[in-house]
């Protein structure tokens, strides 16, 4: 059966008139933006470069939740892979080029990545919702409390005791406790029902505030990116209630391998079958793009 051929160019087109239009812009992410940017987590060459070790023994990827690995190992891995995705200090060039795309216009940032990229690259960080949590946090296990912990120092404490050819963190007295009751500790990701959601609750607030405040007749523009069914109910799905909700909503979802949109959203919904890079340099290809603003931006009033 023949498919027909998607006009990336044209694609381009309507979003940049979408962009001119919209008085305020909601980014929307999932794991298929990092993965765009060069953060891959199902990449074996990487893996197999970060991780010797782990690679020796049979695993593949980066998705280790539930694998039963001993503490030495677990937190040689925790150490490595944040290390690389979360505090590395280089800019991320696809990161920044959206950055500038939405330029001045007001907008938001809800993201399931916990990996910091839209704050490394110049969004503002108190206009971000992460609602999975952040590789930069710890907590109790338990938990005992709902504080928790900059996994900064951490991570250097990790590495300063870990060996390449093992995996392992050598040193049993680097690996972390709790600082509250002793007990063991976990990335502040959502996993369970034990997860702290607590340092992010305000930034829900804020997204919740924002939306509601919007002027009758805003037109909002909803960009998603590389958000599938993994957890279709944090990015995805909303999105799409979003727009339903509000009439003068628009939806564009980039996505290479589930880009489809609901039939009753119409042609407010514009799907878009390819990569963020893709799109972004066909953005950018016959317009570029200005330099990011920093990250002190603040928005402009609505139209």
């Amino acid at each position: 059966m023949n498919h027909p051929v998607f006009d990336l160019e044209g694609a381009a087109a309507t979003l940049r008139g979408r962009l001119a239009e919209a008085d305020r812009v909601l980014i929307t992410a999932g794991a298929g933006l990092s993965a765009a940017a060069g953060y891959d987590y199902g990449d074996e060459d990487r893996f197999r470069e970060l991780f010797p070790a782990l690679h020796g023994l049979g695993l593949r990827s980066r998705y280790l939740v539930g694998v039963p690995l001993p503490p030495e190992l677990l937190w040689g891995y925790w150490a490595v892979h944040i290390r690389d995705i979360r505090f590395s200090p280089a800019p991320n060039p696809l990161y920044q080029q959206l950055r500038a795309l939405v330029g001045e216009t007001d907008h938001w940032v809800m993201t399931s990545n916990v990996d910091g990229l839209f704050a490394r690259n110049g969004f503002a960080p108190d206009r971000i919702f992460t609602p999975q949590g952040d590789y930069g946090r710890y907590q109790c296990a338990t938990p005992c409390t709902p504080a928790v912990w900059d996994s900064e120092p951490l991570v250097a404490r990790l590495l300063a005791a870990y060996d390449p050819g093992t995996g392992a963190v050598c040193d049993p007295g680097a690996l972390p406790r709790c600082p509250n009751c002793g007990g063991e500790v976990e990335i502040n990701v959502r996993v369970g029902p034990e997860f702290v959601d607590a340092p992010y609750l305000p930034a829900r607030r804020g997204l919740q505030d924002w939306l509601g405040a919007a002027p009758s007749g805003t037109r909002l523009l909803i960009l998603e990116f590389g958000a599938g069914f993994n957890t279709p109910g944090v990015i995805r799905w909303p999105g799409e209630q979003l727009t339903r909700r509000l009439p003068r909503a628009r939806l564009v979802r980039v996505n290479p391998t589930r880009p489809e949109t609901p039939a009753d959203l119409g042609d407010r919904a514009l799907p878009v079958p390819v990569d963020a890079q893709r799109l972004l340099d066909a953005l950018t290809a016959t317009h570029p793009a200005p330099e990011p603003p920093v990250a002190s931006w603040r928005p402009r009033s609505s139209r």
